[in-house]
């Protein structure tokens, strides 16, 4: 969980590397393609792999309408996120599977740790932060004019959320930089976010459908590690395009080029749209072939997800009973 990720200490900002990255959009298309129509795992294997993505996933709640409860409700079913009797039956009631954390607005932090503690709950809780989804703010009621303004909002965000217990802040970047060109400007903002989260870890979200290219995908992706991110996220969820395959694949490549020039690990989390088991499935299979094994656990992938627990589950209790769960014997999700 988040105690065993490693922090990925970034590098100075080499614009020479960011400069000369190109992406063949052909080549990204046809091996993302391959992705869905190679054979799935199957039967206790299958099994496996979903138990393996249940302990990936960062169960979301981001909703206007958000309350105590129903974060406290989020966290009990991340602190049990399958059927006891069904783990008894596949021999793994032991093992101690919970979900990846939790993810919540900041302003619910304190209720996801108050839950969490008082179940003596040791999954971690993230919060989304710095403008969270458009990397924009408001100050004093009207969107600021002064980006100095602007900046101290997002920062304040964040501190706010690690002191209240947050141990993981996702944040999004400014679009604008991307699309401008303007790399040191991104650079020096997820590098501020970065010392404003401390001893939390940092989840980079770049709004993979919002900057206009995979090229531009791959630089903000870089950009975003060299600044110290552990962890890339493709998306917010709220976008109208979230987490595809072909952004992924790019994403993934950047995660290995940094770590084959710098040595220093950095996580991946895709998010928004992510609905059914066979996705997750998909999901870690992508993982695996493109960065190795140890990218299909916790400390190095994430899946943003609110549904997709539920549908897990439905897969488990077939597996084990043969047949599909009625609606009402499966706990929400």
């Amino acid at each position: 969980m988040s105690s065993h990720l490693v922090r990925n200490p970034g590098i100075p900002l080499d614009l020479e590397w960011v400069s000369k990255a190109r992406v063949n959009l052909p080549a990204v298309k046809r091996r993302a393609e391959t992705l869905k129509t190679r054979r799935s795992v199957k039967k206790q294997w299958q099994a496996a792999w979903l138990l393996r993505a249940v302990t990936c996933i960062d169960l979301t709640t981001l909703s206007g309408d958000d309350t105590a409860t129903n974060v406290a409700r989020l966290c009990f079913k991340a602190q049990n996120p399958v059927r006891p009797d069904l783990l008894e039956s596949m021999g793994m009631a032991d093992k101690g599977i919970t979900t990846g954390a939790v993810c919540v607005y900041s302003s619910r932090v304190p209720d996801a740790v108050g839950t969490l503690t008082n179940i003596d709950s040791k999954v971690p809780v993230a919060s989304v932060a710095a403008g969270f989804p458009a990397g924009n703010t408001t100050h004093q009621g009207v969107q600021c004019t002064k980006m100095s303004d602007s900046n101290q909002q997002r920062l304040e965000e964040i501190e706010s959320a690690v002191a209240s217990g947050a141990t993981e802040i996702d944040i999004v970047i400014s679009r604008a930089f991307v699309l401008e060109g303007k790399w040191q400007a991104l650079y020096s903002e997820v590098q501020a976010m970065r010392k404003a989260c401390g001893d939390a870890h940092l989840k980079t979200i770049i709004a993979t459908g919002e900057l206009g290219s995979l090229t531009n995908v791959y630089k903000a992706s870089l950009v975003s590690m060299m600044a110290g991110s552990d962890f890339v996220k493709t998306s917010t969820g709220k976008e109208s395009v979230n987490a595809t395959f072909p952004v992924a694949l790019v994403m993934v490549r950047s995660v290995r080029d940094y770590f084959q020039q710098t040595g220093h690990k950095v996580g991946f989390k895709p998010a928004g749209g992510i609905r059914s088991a066979k996705d997750a499935l998909t999901w870690l299979s992508l993982m695996k072939e493109e960065l190795g094994d140890d990218w299909t656990h916790p400390n190095l992938f994430r899946i943003g997800a609110s549904s997709l627990l539920g549908d897990i589950e439905r897969q488990l209790f077939h597996f084990v009973t043969g047949r599909y769960a009625a609606h009402h014997e499966m706990a929400m999700a």
